[in-house]
């Protein structure tokens, strides 16, 4: 056991793991500074309507905040009630005026503030995904552009099955990126609610001006009040913000999956970067293992479980009870700090991506020709031959291994009749068979441009 060195209990609690700005908003003093700023507006909005003395709502306002309700004060508070946020309330009666006492935390109940002060944070850490979201689409974008003229292997079910353009990949996920935009801008617009109904949704003993209270409150914290809650917010907005991270992630898991197929020794198309100096292997000196990528399917395994956790905490019992209180405390901070991480960490690996060209062509004459059997088929539909015909002699000219596919395909009587050297050559060029890729991928580029409103006519270039 080492002695005297501090270790962090969780991964993320280190610096391993969560870009600081990110990790910030979930910081404890963060969380107090969020539900102190909503005390704050509630008692300016009651005082703007009566509801409590105008000096009462001034002196509570002022005194919301760190600098008179430390955290350190509220630990204190908090091991002798075992109540949070009571431990704040109680702090911030101790430090407002005898005359605004009464008025402290007025028809309010605690989730109230804990509610509201989690849309704070979702919002503030939403800004950040949605700000490293746009970047990485913009990248993917431009690295669609600039391997559209690059013919490459497309695989299914691992196997060789025709060409592609290798920026078809890029434009595949750039477009998949922009979905998960609209997804987050639809999203914000549910689930950054504010509410201050109390103890039971009904507005409690601030009566009918409580609404009111509520959108005042909304206002100034720019979030919107909730048309109706218990004494909680529905939780199927919570789930839907772990949702969301889930299949974002899980999307970044996808294009991690293929870079890591990708560069595998057999295929040997890209590369993560890798840094001068770094160690890909204790034991194995020649190793350049695709860690990054891996670390993103990694997190996006365990964001996918959280998901169900957050489905169960949407059937509270009657009003509300607890069983969602600790595990939110997990999936929530969880969620939004590891696909920053995971968002980071992919962006990072495109920016410095190494592609491999000449084994990218490599690939393509793996087979011996053997990856334009859909062209050759087409011909032959061209020249009035039936499918079922010609599928079965292209299939049979493809089982040969001991002479060119091209040569196989002209020893057989009924091509060599219909089908010339020539014609058939003029189908086995990669850069003939890319179709509408070229287009397909201008059209995602153009999509990336507009939605993200991207000035000019170029992308930022990458590493």
């Amino acid at each position: 056991m080492l002695v005297g060195i501090e270790m962090p209990v969780l991964p993320i609690d280190s610096e391993r793991y969560g870009s600081k700005e990110m990790k910030e908003i979930f910081e404890e003093s963060s969380r107090l500074k969020y539900i102190l700023a909503v005390e704050a507006a509630v008692a300016e909005a009651q005082a703007e309507l009566g509801i409590i003395p105008a000096d009462a709502g001034r002196e509570i306002a002022s005194k919301a905040n760190i600098k008179y309700v430390t955290l350190e004060r509220c630990k204190e508070v908090e091991k002798k009630i075992a109540h949070e946020p009571a431990n704040i309330v109680e702090v911030l009666v101790d430090v407002c005026e005898e005359h605004a006492k009464p008025w402290v935390h007025y028809g309010l109940t605690s989730n109230d503030l804990l509610d509201t002060a989690t849309s704070l944070q979702i919002r503030d850490a939403m800004r950040i995904i949605e700000s490293r979201m746009r970047e990485f689409t913009i990248l993917l974008a431009e690295m669609a552009r600039r391997y559209a003229d690059l013919p490459a292997v497309g695989r299914t079910h691992g196997q060789h099955a025709s060409i592609i353009s290798f920026g078809l990949k890029f434009a595949v996920w750039a477009s998949e990126m922009l979905r998960h935009i609209e997804r987050l801008n639809q999203l914000l617009e549910r689930v950054l609610v504010c509410k201050t109904l109390g103890v039971v949704g009904t507005g409690s003993v601030m009566g009918e001006k409580a609404l009111d209270v509520q959108r005042r409150v909304a206002e100034k914290l720019a979030l919107k009040p909730i048309d109706a809650a218990t004494q909680v917010v529905p939780r199927e907005l919570h789930a839907e913000v772990v949702f969301f991270a889930a299949i974002l992630a899980s999307t970044l898991d996808r294009i991690a999956t293929e870079i890591r197929n990708l560069q595998r020794t057999e295929i040997g198309e890209v590369e993560e970067p890798f840094r001068p100096g770094q160690v890909g292997s204790s034991a194995v000196p020649v190793k350049r293992n695709p860690i990054r990528s891996e670390k993103v399917s990694s997190i996006a395994r365990l964001l996918r479980p959280l998901v169900q956790v957050a489905l169960d905490n949407i059937p509270l019992w009657h009003e509300r009870d607890l069983t969602n209180s600790a595990n939110e405390r997990f999936i929530i901070p969880m969620s939004l700090i590891l696909l920053d991480e995971a968002l980071r960490t992919m962006t990072e690996v495109i920016k410095g991506l190494k592609v491999n060209e000449e084994s990218i062509m490599a690939n393509i004459q793996k087979t011996g020709g053997r990856i334009f059997s859909e062209f050759i088929l087409d011909l032959m539909l061209k020249k009035g031959f039936p499918r079922i015909s010609a599928y079965r002699i292209v299939q049979k000219a493809s089982e040969r291994t001991d002479v060119p596919f091209i040569d196989a395909l002209l020893q057989i009587p009924e091509v060599a009749r219909i089908l010339s050297r020539k014609e058939i050559e003029g189908v086995m060029r990669p850069d003939a068979c890319l179709a509408a890729s070229k287009l397909i991928i201008n059209q995602v580029v153009d999509e990336v441009k507009r939605k993200l409103s991207i000035p000019g006519s170029s992308f930022p270039q990458t590493a």
